[in-house]
Formats: C-alpha cells, sequence, structure tokens
C-alpha cells in the first residue's frame, strides 16, 4: 500500500496595498522590499522545520485605502500577534499624488514606535509567534 505524502503546514502572508494603474505609495513599496527579504529568510528558516511559507499579494484600490500597508499572516493582522503593537494612520502625500486628494496611510506603532514601513523584523517576529518555526 502507497502512504500518502504528508502535506507541510502553511503560513500565509497576505500583503494588502494601494494599486493605482500598477503604482503603489512610497511606504507600501518600502514595505513590500522589506517583506521580500523576510519571505525569504522565512522560507530558509522554516522549511527544515516543516513549515512552508506561502506569499499572497491583494492589490486595492482608491476607495479601499484604509486597508492598505497591512500585512496579514494566516489571516491575522500583524499588529494583532506581536505585544504592544497596534495599527495607526499618518499623512501620506505618496498615496494623495497617485489619488489626487489628501490621503491617511496605516502605519503601525510597536513598543511607542511608529513605523511607516512595516520591517522584515517585525514581520519574522510575527510569523514566529504563529508558526513557532524561527
Amino acid at each position: 500500500m502507497k502512504s500518502r505524502k504528508e502535506v507541510m503546514p502553511s503560513i500565509i502572508i497576505e500583503w494588502k496595498h494601494l494599486d493605482i494603474a500598477g503604482a503603489t505609495c512610497q511606504r507600501c513599496g518600502d514595505t513590500g522590499l522589506e517583506l521580500v527579504q523576510a519571505i525569504e529568510r522565512l522560507r530558509a528558516e522554516c522549511a527544515p522545520r516543516g513549515v512552508n511559507i506561502v506569499f499572497r499579494e491583494t492589490r486595492l484600490g482608491a476607495d479601499e485605502i484604509a486597508e492598505s500597508n497591512t500585512i496579514l499572516i494566516n489571516g491575522s493582522p500583524l499588529e494583532t500577534l506581536l505585544p504592544h503593537t497596534l495599527s495607526s494612520t499618518s499623512c501620506c502625500t505618496s498615496c494623495g499624488d497617485l489619488t489626487g486628494r489628501p490621503e491617511q496611510c496605516r502605519t503601525l506603532v510597536h513598543l511607542g514606535q511608529e513605523y511607516e514601513t512595516i520591517s522584515q523584523d517585525l514581520i519574522r517576529q510575527a510569523v514566529c509567534q504563529v508558526g513557532g518555526c524561527c
């Protein structure tokens, strides 16, 4: 009898960001670069422990800007996974340049420090909380 191949458990990382005609704001673009580096590192760390890292990108229109610069890990916002972390907003002229109106873009406040760009360290910490693979 053949045994079924075991399926590796997965951690799904979803990045939601503004996309206007293929362009995103500077803040979200920088978060995207941090995310790419974090995913590379996490895949290398988690695969030997039997955990697969899956990346999904969700492009948002101008009417969904409140969700822009969001990272979900297995459906949970990153800020809910890290102690002493919450979401906030600040004026984003780059978003405003894309939408043609003043905009507020999401930020994270971690241990009292505001982050416009979500760093790979924060991403890794949240994934480690969920997956225990790093």
